[in-house]
Formats: C-alpha cells, sequence, structure tokens
C-alpha cells in the first residue's frame, strides 16, 4: 500500500541554487501524504464539529480537549502538505499552472459558494429576495464565504509563490515568517489568514525535498520517531493549556513566535506520525488514507451532515453528554461527504466533486494510481 517517494528531485536544480528550492519527487499517490491529509481534515472537521455543539449544549465534553491540543497545527500542516506539490508546476507555462492551481481550486469554490448559500438562502437573505443573495454571492468572490476560506486561499498561495518564485528563499521565507507574527487583524477572511499562513505553504514548498527525506527516516527509524512524537506531543500540552496571563492570547502556545514554532513542529510531527501509521498499515491506516485521499470531499460536503445531526441530536434531548454527541457528528461529517462522493461518482452528479473536462483549460490532469480521485485533492 506504500509508495516510497523518489529522492530525485522532479525539476533539476542545482544543490548551490540560492533562489529555487528542490520540488517534490514526482509520483503517483503517497500513502503518508494521504493519511497526513486524512489526519488533518478529521481534525478541521473535529473542530467545526465540536464547537458547534458545545454552544448548542452549552458546554463542553472531552472533544474540546482534543481541539484545543490540536488548534496550534491543525491548518499550518494542511497547508504545509498543500505546499509539497506547487513545485511541480510553479515554472509551467501560466496556462498549465492556472488550470491546476487556481482554476481547480476555483472551480470547486464557486460552485460550493452557491450551493452552501443555497441552504442558508433565508438566513442569508432575512426576506430581502433574490437581489441579496446575489450581492452575497458578489461578495464571495472577493473575500472566502465560511468553511470554504481555505480553498480559495490555497489559490492565492499558489499565485503568490509563482509570482515571488525568484526571490531569494531565506528572503522568502523571514517575510512569510513576519507576516504570521505581525499583530495583523483587519477583519478580513482574505487578509488577515494569508498573513497568519503563508508561512506554511511557503516551507512546504521550500522545503518539500527535506519532508519527504523525514518521512523515510522516520520510516527507517521507528522507535527514535516515537520518542519525539511524545516529547512534541508533551511540550505541546503544557504550552496548550498553560494560560499566558494576556486575555488576548489566553494560553502560551498562542504567543506570537511561540504559535509559529508550535505550527511547523506539529505540522512535521502529523508527517511523521503519518509516515509511521504508513509503515505499520491496518485498517485504522487505511480508513486515514481514504480520508486523505478525499480531503477536499470532505472539506466541501461536511457542513450539511454536520448541522443536521447536531439539530437532531440536541433537539431530541437523547443523548446529554457533549463529548458524546461531538463524536457523533464528528463521525457522521466525515462519512457521509465520503458515501455521496461514492454514490455520485459515475453519475451526472459526480460534477460536485471532479471538475468536468469543459472547465479545463489544459488535458485532465492523471497523476497515478488512482486517477478518479485526482479532481478531490487539496494539493
Amino acid at each position: 500500500m506504500s509508495a516510497r517517494p523518489s529522492t530525485k528531485p522532479a525539476l533539476s536544480v542545482r544543490p548551490d541554487d540560492p533562489v529555487r528550492p528542490r520540488a517534490a519527487p514526482q509520483a503517483g499517490r503517497l500513502a503518508w501524504v494521504d493519511v497526513a491529509k486524512g489526519i488533518c481534515i478529521i481534525l478541521v472537521v473535529m473542530m467545526h464539529s465540536t464547537l458547534g455543539v458545545g454552544e448548542a449544549m452549552g458546554g463542553e465534553g472531552f472533544m474540546h480537549l482534543i481541539v484545543d491540543f490540536a488548534k496550534p497545527f491543525r491548518i499550518p500542516d494542511f497547508f504545509l502538505l498543500s505546499g509539497l506539490f506547487v513545485g511541480r508546476v510553479v515554472d509551467r507555462d501560466w496556462r498549465l499552472f492556472a488550470d491546476r492551481r487556481i482554476v481547480h481550486f476555483a472551480y470547486f469554490y464557486l460552485l460550493w459558494l452557491v450551493l452552501q448559500s443555497a441552504v442558508k438562502y433565508g438566513q442569508i437573505t432575512e426576506g430581502a429576495g433574490p437581489g441579496a443573495f446575489l450581492a452575497h454571492l458578489a461578495h464571495g468572490l472577493v473575500e472566502p464565504y465560511s468553511t470554504l476560506w481555505f480553498i480559495y486561499l490555497l489559490a492565492v498561495f499558489s499565485v503568490a509563490v509563482k509570482l515571488l518564485r525568484r526571490v531569494p528563499v531565506p528572503v522568502l521565507l523571514i517575510g512569510a515568517a513576519l507576516l504570521q507574527l505581525a499583530p495583523i487583524n483587519t477583519g478580513s477572511t482574505l487578509v488577515d489568514e494569508f498573513c497568519e499562513r503563508f508561512v506554511y505553504f511557503v516551507a512546504g514548498y521550500v522545503f518539500a525535498a527535506r519532508i519527504f527525506a523525514l518521512a523515510d527516516a522516520v520510516r527507517a527509524r521507528a522507535g527514535l520517531a516515537l520518542l519525539g512524537l511524545a516529547v512534541w506531543a508533551l511540550v505541546e500540552g503544557i504550552l496548550v493549556f498553560a494560560p499566558s496571563g494576556f486575555a488576548s492570547r489566553p494560553n502560551l502556545a498562542s504567543l506570537p513566535g511561540v504559535s509559529l514554532v508550535l505550527g511547523a513542529a506539529g505540522a512535521l510531527a502529523i508527517v511523521s506520525a503519518a509516515a509511521l501509521l504508513t509503515r505499520a498499515g491496518g485498517p485504522v491506516t487505511a480508513a486515514l488514507r481514504a480520508c486523505g485521499e478525499r480531503s477536499i470531499v470532505i472539506y466541501l460536503a461536511f457542513f450539511l451532515p454536520m448541522a443536521a445531526l447536531r439539530t437532531a441530536l440536541v433537539r431530541s434531548g437523547l443523548i446529554d453528554d457533549v463529548g458524546l454527541v461531538s463524536l457523533l457528528v464528528t463521525v457522521a461529517a466525515v462519512a457521509v461527504p465520503l458515501g455521496i462522493e461514492r454514490l455520485v461518482r459515475n453519475g451526472p452528479a459526480r460534477f460536485l466533486f471532479r471538475r468536468p473536462a469543459a472547465f479545463h483549460l489544459v488535458g485532465e490532469e492523471r497523476p497515478g494510481p488512482a486517477p478518479h480521485l485526482a479532481s478531490a485533492r487539496t494539493g
């Protein structure tokens, strides 16, 4: 099941080149990357599910502890993983690049902007009619809507990296890190999340070859890797649950500089954990890999089953444990989109998760052993 990445870079780059980083190795789907994405997407869905249930039930449960623990690295790791493969196309012509890294994400963003908004039509328009709905959709073109901000930012990050690809790597990294450290709070999701997350995408792009080498090293030295993960988890837990004394930064993990380090360390920890799980195999690894292979499917469609089951369970009053309700909602929010994708995969509704040929600028990408998954990748 595991496909070991090649040690050769995808692009020919001199080792002493100060400008261009090495790209990720050419391969089909890499098992540990999918496992890592599976972990991340489950953590993202868990966060939305748990916080929503907690608010609806007016309390917290054991799932809130997991959500808090994962906060420093949950999104950074997703962006780092997505940046791993941008080096494959960053130097290609703009037509191919736009197809792979702009049109791809724009298609799913725009489609699901309409679908998610339609579900909330009454709430959005508040009786103002179609004009208000169209204004909402227009606003969504310049300001990412709801949970779809992640897909929007992937396209923006990709364009930024292509435009800045000739900037010396140290300058690019330091600049991105300074954006993360700066107290930027404009109220715009696009601006604020760009400044907060760009450094992780850049790190995935710049250090792709080293990250793949880390995964190989972890599989070769499992015992040492497990010890390192234990130390990381201990430090992560201490910093996450220790108060900082500042109202705006409630714990030590949220302090400037500390959050940057924990985001990077946590991202590498997920890479290491995924490599170890892939080495061990088993049903848990297979399930995580399946989630990672279709991570964008889950991300696009989890909101509806999440909201539906949360509402049903809270109104029924059958279960009064916040943690258990959060767990059930999380499982449903992950599983239902996968079931929907499987049902529509070969039917007319497959456009929900697969970009039709009419929306390709160049020939459809066929990257490896599971071509039907190519349209449902986040990176």
